[in-house]
């Protein structure tokens, strides 16, 4: 998990980038907060987004403090968490719809703590509840969404089938009525990913299209934009990419090139979950708050 602030008195909008996660935003602002856009509709508050949700902007009015605590669950613990990953996949919704009465009383919560190493310490407690408390996906699906994520999506539904015991059939049902996607859908979007970091990283469009075992260049061509509505230059810019590394280090792929310095949004400081070092601000010259 990762904490935003903006502190300059400035618009913040940026495009979310599409990953292989479920993502919860939680607002934590003053005013009017976070603001989403998503087919064609601004909304504030905290908002979960599923997987392959299609475009999708974030951003925080001028005039007032915007904070924000980011969620990432793999679609197999959003299953258990949130009991409601079908209804979740290429969705964009309120944390209220998924969570009911109880998103209001997290958000006040998280609000009230003094920093954001307790904020992490009380999510991650408000997770493991609800954990407990529901079933979790087929063990077979877990296994097969892991493999995927490790062959970066390069493994097929049929040796994913084979791999798991089940024939193509049931791991199609299953797999898509637990995670929200189907498995080749779900593929797509974790080879996407991987080219999405390489592309960020500063590699070449052709160099990634052949990393992530796209037919060519066309092929990363069509498939960044199935993702994201945009062309493979404008997701290598993009700042959300930029500090993925940084946040969430162990999930980032290895790039083929030296990563280029970090891109950071004027204004905007992301504070790392849990055992990493403090982010600083280029703009203002702070530094986020170390997550114990």
């Amino acid at each position: 998990m990762a904490g935003f602030r903006q502190l300059a008195a400035l618009q913040v909008d940026i495009a979310m980038v599409a990953h292989p996660s479920v993502t919860l935003f939680v607002d934590l602002s003053e005013g009017d907060g976070l603001v989403r856009d998503a087919h064609g509709r601004r909304e504030h508050g905290s908002t979960v987004v599923g997987l392959a949700s299609g475009a999708l902007r974030f951003g925080g009015s001028a005039g007032g403090k915007v904070e924000c605590l980011q969620i990432r669950l793999s679609p197999v613990l959003a299953a258990a968490v949130l009991g409601a990953s079908t209804d979740l996949g290429g969705t964009v919704v309120p944390l209220e719809d998924v969570w009911g009465r109880d998103s209001g009383r997290i958000e006040e919560m998280l609000r009230a703590a003094p920093s954001w190493e307790e904020r992490f310490t009380i999510a991650a407690d408000t997770l493991a509840r609800r954990l407990d408390a529901r079933p979790s996906p087929d063990p077979e699906v877990a296994a097969a969404w892991r493999l995927m994520v490790s062959s970066k999506g390069r493994t097929g539904v049929d040796s994913l089938a084979d791999t798991v015991g089940w024939s193509r059939k049931r791991l199609w049902s299953r797999f898509r009525s637990q995670i929200g996607l189907a498995p080749k859908h779900a593929a797509r979007l974790v080879r996407f990913d991987h080219a999405a970091h390489l592309l960020a990283a500063g590699t070449a469009a052709a160099r990634v299209a052949a990393a992530s075992g796209y037919a060519d260049q066309a092929h990363l061509h069509r498939e960044v934009r199935a993702f994201t509505g945009a062309t493979p230059s404008v997701v290598a810019a993009a700042p959300w990419l930029a500090i993925d590394g940084l946040a969430w280090p162990s999930m980032a792929p290895a790039p083929t090139l030296p990563t280029p310095p970090v891109r950071r949004v004027p204004g905007l400081i992301r504070t790392r979950g849990p055992g990493h070092t403090p982010i600083p601000d280029e703009r203002h010259g702070r530094t986020g708050s170390p997550s114990a």
